[in-house]
């Protein structure tokens, strides 16, 4: 992984082999993140796994082993107790020029990732609603 800000904005290289989560957290330590947005992501995954909720305690996680360009990738990450907890959505497609989708849970990098994080100096928390089992934001 690489990594430089400028103006509270990050930009990150991950390369081959490199778990995205694993590496935005690394990033988030290592540039003090408070909270961030992800503002864009390019690259490959050779591994991921995305999911949809559906109901209370399911996201029906998919698995997928070959690879796709990531298209798109936004949501947040706040750190809380001293963990950061990302809440992130994803849109791959694949050679056919095919879209889809969903709540990204895990992805592994293929050739690049290229991921940018607009940082915010505010505190945002997460807390399980108890009708949906989702740990939603919580503003205060």
């Amino acid at each position: 992984m690489q990594s430089k800000e400028y103006k509270d904005i990050v930009f990150i290289r991950l390369f081959p082999d490199e778990d995205i989560n694993e590496k935005l957290v690394e990033a988030c330590r290592l540039h003090n993140v408070k909270t961030a947005v992800v503002v864009s992501a390019v690259g490959q995954l050779k591994k991921a796994k995305i999911g949809y909720f559906k109901t209370k305690g399911d996201y029906t996680p998919e698995k997928f082993e070959k690879p796709f360009e990531i298209l798109s990738l936004t949501g947040s990450i706040c750190l809380q107790e001293r963990e950061y907890l990302l809440h992130l959505h994803i849109v791959l497609g694949d050679e056919d020029k095919k879209t889809f989708g969903g709540h990204f849970i895990q992805g592994t990098v293929g050739v690049t990732a290229e991921i940018v994080l607009l940082k915010a100096d505010i505190n945002i928390q997460r807390k399980i609603d108890v009708s949906t089992g989702l740990k939603t934001l919580v503003l205060k």
